[in-house]
């Protein structure tokens, strides 16, 4: 070959190197000029599966402490959740008027002082103190996750939008495994309210009003002191933000509040996004709050209970990770529609198998919920830019909501004790079977007419 043709060859050679190059470094999951914010964002993932995994077993704990019913205890749920629905439409606003970074700050504030309020909740022993303590404190999770969600998504191009939320999202199990683990072996097994006779019946309510008011006060201090190391923690996370210059993603143009709003409410895959959204999450409060009083119901305690809900967190973390390698290979919705059978199948077998088997089907029903909230939030602001995508993330925070009011709804079943010849506990669950088929009927259009 002659030189002339070797140039032209090397110079063919270089130009198509140098497309592969751009091409790898668009589709990176995360560019390395974001790779430090990236980090620091995600960290914040871990801080509400956390809170949300250490305060789904208090409706148990409530219930046998403060001598409640299932549906009453369950408004510890209620108000949790009722705190994104209050907060995220607020939150999104301030962000589009200020910035991320300050949405993020706000947010780590009021989940600061939300748990710090479990001081005097405790001291004054009262039930709806705890739940305003909570209310506020979500008040902070709804500004974290309508702020750290979106931002994540703009932390490189569109069409890895998903595969980088999927890898931050798969932390925040972490945060939950540790609330799981700190609920388990901190709070549930030194509760002495739940202490138990050698028949395995519960010994608090048979004991006298002095010693009932000794044992409420230790019980509650327990379930107070994570809560105050909790608020501690914020605090040292929202000085490393405030330090810490993050990167300003430019908004090109200013819309109208109202504008957006009739936008994202004729988008119908955001529409449609919104409620299946609020559905998975009544479905993963459920299985996680109510997995302790399905074993309870088969002769287990509440620690012993506790630590297959750790179980089922752990199947949730790792198969997070494989869903997120998966979705580089398959499409979002098609994986998010198998997903959604798998938990189908599963939680018939909650429902219909008694026993230890039963106890496992609900256990593996967390594998399949793995993929579902970040994919269902990926592919529902998927298009949408700027500020529509500020109040679009925001809108599927609010859908959060689910988790407030499924979980009271399952209590009323549980507390008819049996229905159908069957426990009530095993017949509750299918409020999540219905969420699932939502979730199904989901993604099978956003997979078949969305091409989501």
């Amino acid at each position: 070959m002659s030189q002339a043709g070797n140039r032209k060859y090397d110079k063919s050679h270089l130009i198509d190197l140098n497309t592969k190059i751009m091409k790898d470094k668009k589709n990176r999951v995360v560019p390395a000029k974001y790779l430090i914010p990236f980090i620091l964002i995600t960290i914040l993932f871990p801080l509400w599966g956390f809170a949300n995994d250490i305060t789904n077993p208090l409706v148990a704990a409530f219930k046998t402490v403060m001598e409640i019913s299932n549906a009453k205890a369950a408004l510890v749920q209620f108000a949790f959740y009722g705190g994104y629905a209050t907060m995220a439409i607020p939150a999104a606003l301030f962000v589009k008027k200020y910035s991320y970074k300050r949405g993020i700050l706000l947010g780590l504030t009021l989940y600061a002082t939300g748990a710090f309020l479990f001081y005097p909740a405790a001291k004054f022993e009262m039930f709806g103190f705890f739940l305003v303590s909570l209310y506020i404190l979500t008040f902070g999770l709804a500004f974290l996750e309508t702020t750290a969600n979106p931002y994540i998504l703009s932390m490189g191009s569109e069409e890895t939008s998903t595969r980088r939320l999927n890898l931050a999202q798969a932390f925040n199990p972490l945060g939950s495994l540790l609330g799981m683990f700190i609920a388990s072996n901190y709070i549930l097994s030194a509760l002495q309210s739940d202490e138990r006779n050698s028949v395995g019946n519960l010994i608090f309510p048979n004991l006298g009003d002095a010693e009932k008011a000794i044992i409420r006060t230790h019980d509650l201090e327990i379930i107070r002191n994570p809560y105050l190391l909790l608020g501690l923690v914020v605090v040292i996370i929202f000085i490393v933000l405030y330090l810490y210059k993050m990167p300003q993603n430019k908004t090109e143009e200013i819309s109208k509040t109202s504008d957006i709003f009739k936008r994202l409410a004729i988008n119908k895959k955001y529409r449609e996004g919104v409620i299946a959204q609020m559905f998975y999450v009544g479905a993963q409060i459920m299985c996680w709050t109510f997995i302790i009083h399905y074993a309870e119901n088969l002769g287990l305690d509440k620690a012993t209970a506790q630590k297959y809900n750790i179980i089922a967190m752990v199947l949730f973390i790792s198969n997070r990770f494989i869903s997120t390698f998966l979705l580089k290979y398959i499409n979002s919705g098609k994986l998010l529609m198998i997903f959604a059978i798998g938990g189908s199948v599963t939680i018939l077998g909650t429902i219909f198998i008694q026993g230890m088997t039963g106890l496992y089907c609900l256990i593996a029903t967390s594998a399949f919920m793995s993929l579902m909230f970040p994919t269902i939030y990926g592919i529902s602001l998927k298009g949408l830019k700027n500020d529509d995508a500020k109040l679009g993330a925001a809108g599927l925070v609010m859908a959060i909501v689910g988790g407030a009011l499924m979980p009271p709804l399952q209590g009323l079943i549980i507390d008819q004790g049996t229905l159908f010849s069957m426990p009530a506990v095993n017949v509750s669950f299918a409020l999540p079977l219905i969420s699932f088929i939502v979730i199904a009927s989901f993604s099978y259009r956003s997979y078949k007419f969305h091409r989501a």
